[in-house]
């Protein structure tokens, strides 16, 4: 199925199978046709208390993240995304959105930036795996020993960047994908496939995918 210039299976398999690995221990989600834009500059901030119905000043430390939609003029909903702050000077910040609404989200990110010092990159070289359940976290620590402290200290709707233990484009967040606990981690599309199989070597059950790696495709 085309999904935003993804293709995208149906449904995986047995959806039990799935819903009971994740409930129960842990279960994995290619869910890199999720929009990842980084957005830099000395107004951002500003960009985004304009851009969000909620309140980016909210977040005061580095990695923390906060979920808001975004609206038009009318008070109608163009997305629900979140946002991370990068930075301490809060001038960098990452946001994660759908991609069925891809592109009306980066035209209106675009639309109000107009008179504000931003600049906006789209991140489509990056990956995004979601590991979920009860056990996740704890399997993925033992499948990447050296991120075992970093995941210990991620407290709920906070991000971590890897960079410094596995080197560019990794980062680690502990903000929900399926309403188990769990993470996600974004890295660099080059990665994925090797993470992904670490990850199946070490428990953690793909959504009925064991056959293919990734589980999604961008279209050409």
């Amino acid at each position: 199925m085309d999904f935003s210039g993804w293709e995208l299976p149906i449904h995986y398999g047995s959806q039990i199978e799935e819903h009971e690995a994740v409930r129960t221990d842990a279960g994995m989600f290619d869910v890199s046709h999720m929009v990842v834009a980084d957005v830099t500059g000395s107004d951002t901030k500003a960009w985004l208390q304009k851009l969000l119905a909620n309140d980016v000043d909210k977040l005061k430390t580095v990695g923390k993240a906060l979920y808001s939609g975004m609206l038009n003029e009318q008070g109608g909903v163009i997305d629900d995304l979140i946002v991370y702050l990068m930075n301490e000077d809060a001038t960098e910040y990452r946001i994660v959105s759908n991609a069925a609404t891809r592109d009306k989200d980066m035209a209106q990110f675009d639309k109000v930036a107009e008179g504000f010092d931003i600049s906006i990159t789209e991140r489509p070289e990056l990956a995004m795996i979601a590991v979920q359940g009860p056990n996740a976290v704890e399997k993925l620590a033992q499948t990447k020993p050296s991120w075992a402290d970093t995941l210990s200290g991620l407290k709920p709707f906070v991000g971590a960047d890897l960079t410094d233990i596995e080197g560019a484009d990794w980062f680690v967040a502990r903000t929900g994908y399926t309403g188990e606990d769990g993470v996600e981690v974004i890295m660099h599309g080059d990665d994925a496939p090797a993470f992904f199989e670490q990850l199946k070597a070490n428990g953690i059950k793909p959504a009925g995918l064991a056959r293919v790696t990734p589980c999604v495709w961008k279209l050409a």
